[in-house]
C-alpha cells in the first residue's frame, strides 16, 4: 500500500505538467477495443472505490483499537494510583515505626543510665522470670525491626510494580500513536483514491462520449465489421473532395491553415519540458474570453469538460490538402460547438481560458495553467477525439516551434 501511495503521488505530480491525452500506441482502436477501454475504466473506478471502503474499514478498526488502548491506559493509571497509595502508606508506617524504635532505644538508654533496666531485670523472682524480662525488651526492638524490614520489602515490590505499569503505559501510548499514524496514512489514501477516482470519472465520461459517437457513426455508415470496426476509419465518413469551400457529408476540406487566434505569441513549444512531453504550442497574449477559431474546417470529434489538467478541451478532425489531421484546443473558458458539428475556418469554437476563471493558481479547477493561453496542437491521422498518438504530433502548420514568435493576423504564416 505504501508503494502504491508513492507511485500515485509521482503520477499526480507528473500530471501537473503533462496533458494526459497522448497515447504511446500508434494503433487506432476498434469499436470492441473502445468498449473494452470503457469497461476497464469502470472496473478501475470500482477498484478504487473498493480500496477506499477498505481504508475506511481499517480506520474504524484502528479507532476501536485506540479506544481499547485508552481504556487500558485508564486502568493502568488507576493501578498506578493504588500502588503509589500503598507505597505512601508503607512509608508512613516506616516513619512511625522508626519513631517508635527511637523511643524504645531512648527508653532503654534512660533505663540503663538510671539503672532502671538493671532494676527491672534484677527484680525477677526467679531465673525464668529473668529470662522472660530480658527477652521482652529484646522482642520489642526486634519486632519493630522485623516490621520495618517487611514494609521495606513491600515498598520495593510496589516500586517494581510501579516501573512495570510505567512501561506498560509507555507501550500503550506507543501503540496508540502507531494506530493514529495508520489512520492518518489511510485518510491520505482515501484522499488520493477519491482524487484519482474523480480523474477516472472524467476519463469515463470522455470514453463514454467517444464510444457513443463511434457507435452512432458506425450505425450511421452501416459498418458491417461490428466490434472489429476501426473507429477512426470504418466509423467516420471519409472526405469526398479537397475543396476548401466545402464538401458533402461529414467533412469539409481545406487547402490551407489559418491561425486559431487573431493575435498571439508562443509561450511554450512542442516537445519535452520539465521532464514530460508537451504535445502542442502554448499561445499567450490574449485575455480570457478571446474568441478561438477553427484552424481548419472539419468535424468536432471530441469534447472534455473541466478536466483537472487541461480544463475544457476540444478535438476537431480536419482534412487539409488530402491529409487527415486531428486538431485540439485546451484550456478553453467555454465551448461554442458540440460533438458532430461541422465547422469552417470562420467558426468560433470556444473562448480562451486558463486564467483567473479556470486556473487553480487563482482558485479554479485547471491545475495545468497559471495564466490565460490556448494550448493548440495538431496530430496526423483521425483519432475520433482524445487518443492522440505522441508519435504523430507535429508542430502546427504555419508556426515555427520557437518560443517568443508572434503573429498579428490569422493569415500570418511562418
Amino acid at each position: 500500500m505504501k508503494k502504491f501511495r508513492v507511485v500515485l503521488a509521482i503520477l499526480v505530480f507528473a500530471q501537473c505538467f503533462y496533458v494526459p491525452i497522448v497515447s504511446a500506441s500508434e494503433e487506432q482502436p476498434t469499436l470492441g477495443e473502445l468498449k473494452a477501454q470503457y469497461q476497464a475504466k469502470l472496473d478501475e473506478k470500482a477498484s478504487y472505490e473498493a480500496m477506499s471502503e477498505e481504508a475506511k474499514a481499517e480506520i474504524e478498526e484502528k479507532e476501536a483499537a485506540i479506544r481499547e488502548v485508552e481504556e487500558d491506559m485508564h486502568a493502568s493509571e488507576a493501578e498506578m494510583e493504588r500502588i503509589q497509595a500503598s507505597i505512601d502508606a508503607s512509608n508512613q508506617e516506616i516513619e512511625k515505626l522508626t519513631e517508635d524504635a527511637k523511643n524504645v532505644l531512648l527508653y532503654l538508654q534512660q533505663m540503663q543510665g538510671e539503672n532502671a533496666y538493671v532494676e527491672y531485670v534484677s527484680g525477677a523472682s526467679n531465673m525464668t522470670d529473668l529470662i522472660t524480662r530480658i527477652a521482652a525488651v529484646e522482642q520489642i526492638s526486634g519486632s519493630i525491626q522485623t516490621t520495618m524490614d517487611n514494609l521495606e520489602k513491600e515498598i520495593e515490590h510496589n516500586e517494581q510494580l510501579k516501573v512495570e505499569e510505567e512501561n506498560k503505559q509507555k507501550e500503550l501510548e506507543e501503540q496508540a500513536q502507531e494506530y493514529k499514524r495508520v489512520i492518518e496514512a489511510r485518510y491520505n489514501d482515501i484522499a488520493n483514491y477519491d482524487k484519482y477516482a474523480l480523474d477516472i470519472d472524467t476519463q469515463i465520461e470522455s470514453l463514454k462520449t467517444k464510444l457513443d459517437s463511434a457507435i452512432k457513426n458506425c450505425e450511421l455508415y452501416a459498418s458491417d465489421k461490428g466490434d472489429d470496426a476501426i473507429v477512426s476509419v470504418d466509423c467516420v465518413k471519409p472526405p469526398e473532395n479537397n475543396n476548401s469551400s466545402g464538401g458533402s457529408g461529414n467533412f469539409v476540406t481545406n487547402d490551407s491553415w489559418l491561425k486559431p487566434l487573431t493575435y498571439g505569441v508562443i509561450t511554450s513549444e512542442v516537445g519535452y519540458r520539465w521532464g514530460s512531453y508537451h504535445n502542442a504550442l502554448d499561445i499567450g497574449g490574449n485575455a480570457e474570453g478571446t474568441p478561438v477559431y477553427a484552424a481548419a474546417a472539419g468535424v468536432v470529434s471530441g469534447k472534455v469538460e473541466r478536466y483537472y489538467c487541461g480544463g475544457n478541451m476540444l478535438y476537431i478532425d480536419v482534412v487539409v490538402n488530402g491529409q487527415a489531421y486531428t486538431t485540439y484546443y485546451y484550456h478553453l473558458l467555454s465551448f461554442a460547438v458540440d460533438i458532430g458539428d461541422v465547422v469552417d475556418q470562420n467558426t468560433i469554437i470556444g473562448y480562451v481560458g486558463g486564467g483567473p476563471s479556470t486556473s487553480s493558481a487563482y482558485g479554479g479547477y485547471d491545475t495545468c495553467t497559471t495564466g490565460a493561453h490556448l494550448h493548440f496542437g495538431v496530430a496526423t491521422g483521425f483519432y475520433n477525439g482524445y487518443s492522440v498518438s505522441r508519435s504523430n504530433v507535429i508542430t502546427p502548420p504555419g508556426f515555427p516551434n520557437a518560443y517568443g514568435w508572434r503573429f498579428t493576423s490569422r493569415y500570418d504564416m511562418y
